[in-house]
């Protein structure tokens, strides 16, 4: 990650950005901290930065190892009266561990899909009908793009890591600019999700809330959240083996 910042800064450097004119881009200002400037070298400063995001992908993944190896154990008694047979429910970073490297691949990768996404939506937005260009969000890429990386490394190696955070970046792209205008139409304006699974769920249920307001909605949410407690009660449960084999 130093390199990749060490890289971005430099390109940035060479193209001109310090000499830039502030009024004919929204943002500068805010990129060059205009007003807050210090003595920094650029290159000092990508070191640092690529160290501090170093240290918080270490501490992520010391928090992961202590949920996994702690938090859980100790409500395993809790949740074997509460609940039998429930398994814990835990955030993408705990595959982490798993593979170190394919989480920086997978996070990078992600990040190019969400730069190529843009660029579609753009060419779109200019020649086509208007869209909104979805920018790439560092969090949703690192912590969704990393954990397909480690799936997609799992199934495919190398190849299976690339492939599935990149498609991954262009997903949650392209299903973000679509939920919007879903979202516009139920008054949050210019609003979205940033995840595939929200934004999966944001355009059927929007749409869903524009054709069937009112009691037939509220009737299909509760179906919804209902069968799942269902199925869990009337599926077969898994064979125990027989302890004596």
């Amino acid at each position: 990650m130093m390199v990749f910042f060490l890289v971005v800064t430099g390109v940035a450097v060479g193209r001109g950005i310090l000499d830039a004119d502030p009024t004919q881009f929204q943002y500068l200002n805010e990129l060059l901290n205009v007003g807050t400037e210090t003595r920094t070298n650029w290159i000092v400063w990508a070191l640092t930065s690529g160290t501090s995001f170093a240290g918080g992908v270490y501490i992520i993944l010391s928090g992961v190892r202590l949920v996994v190896g702690e938090i859980v154990p100790a409500f395993k008694g809790i949740a074997s009266k509460l609940v039998p047979g429930a398994i814990p429910a835990i955030d993408c970073p705990v595959a982490f561990p798993y593979a170190p490297n394919a989480v920086i691949i997978g996070f990078l990768t992600s990040f190019v899909g969400g730069i190529v996404g843009l660029g579609i939506l753009g060419v779109i937005n200019a020649s086509l009908v208007p869209v909104a260009l979805i920018l790439p969000g560092v969090v949703p890429h690192f912590f969704c793009g990393a954990t397909a990386g480690v799936f997609g490394n799992a199934r495919g190696g190398v190849k299976g890591c690339v492939a599935g955070s990149f498609v991954h970046g262009l997903l949650i792209t392209f299903l973000p600019a679509i939920c919007m205008p879903v979202f516009t139409g139920l008054g949050f304006t210019s609003a979205t999700f940033s995840d595939f699974d929200f934004s999966i769920l944001g355009i059927c249920f929007g749409n869903l809330a524009q054709i069937c307001p009112g009691w037939p909605l509220l009737v299909i949410c509760i179906v919804c959240f209902l069968a799942p407690i269902v199925y869990n009660f009337v599926a077969p449960k898994p064979k125990k083996e027989d302890a004596a084999a």
